[in-house]
């Protein structure tokens, strides 16, 4: 008996944009990390550039996972 092929659920572009919201938020909490490291060593200067790329990161992230609920949304309305 021939196994039958079901489709994938998942495209490839949205597969590809659930990477990039799951390494957007690996980054974040390795941010808040690599900050407590730099408050320890009293470094001014990289817990402030620390601050301001995890600032960056928070914004991309909450761009990126409001980008995939809109396409979860809109390939529901598609079926």
């Amino acid at each position: 008996m021939a196994a039958t092929a079901t489709k994938n659920p998942i495209t490839n572009l949205m597969y590809d944009w659930l990477t990039v919201l799951q390494n957007k938020a690996q980054a974040v909490a390795a941010y808040e990390k690599y900050l407590k490291d730099a408050e320890a060593e009293k470094s001014t200067e990289c817990v402030a550039m620390l601050r301001k790329l995890h600032e960056q990161d928070v914004q991309s992230l909450e761009e990126v996972k409001n980008h995939v609920y809109g396409m979860i949304a809109r390939s529901h309305r598609g079926t």
